[in-house]
């Protein structure tokens, strides 16, 4: 199984784990960034940087912190190159920084935590797609 794979295949596992504000265990809650951060354990291992506590509304003030996080230990890529196991970022407006990841599960469908309910797949419709800031690749290790 490759890597792509193996990654679409943990975002799958965390499928049904409710929301939960900072979390990141695998049937308990995660968020998005927690979702991201434990499936980069399940395939990757340690993780390269435990992020600080953030409020709710952290991407308000200003500063793309996810996108620069992203850009330290992802690997950027086109939006139009979107293949399964790729991150994605998303912002609400143009001029908002990125607020929300979820992983590609196909050209069409993602894996996100979903604010006030659980950890689903869903499809990359065109609200998504006018919305996708940024995405990345997990890095070759």
């Amino acid at each position: 199984m490759n890597r792509q794979d193996r990654i679409v295949m943990e975002a799958r596992s965390w499928i049904g784990t409710p929301y939960r504000h900072q979390a990141s265990l695998k049937g308990v809650g995660c968020d998005c960034l927690g979702l991201l951060r434990g499936v980069w354990r399940g395939v990757m291992g340690r993780e390269p940087e435990l992020p600080p506590p953030y409020s709710p509304d952290w991407a308000e003030a200003g500063a793309d912190t996810l996108v620069n996080a992203a850009r330290r230990y992802l690997v950027g890529i086109e939006r139009h190159e979107i293949a399964p196991g790729d991150v994605l970022l998303f912002r609400w407006r143009d001029n908002l920084p990125a607020k929300h990841c979820a992983l590609a599960t196909s050209a069409n469908s993602m894996i996100h935590a979903h604010d006030g309910a659980s950890v689903v797949e869903v499809a990359l419709c065109s609200w998504w797609r006018r919305h996708l800031a940024h995405a990345f690749r997990f890095p070759e290790r």
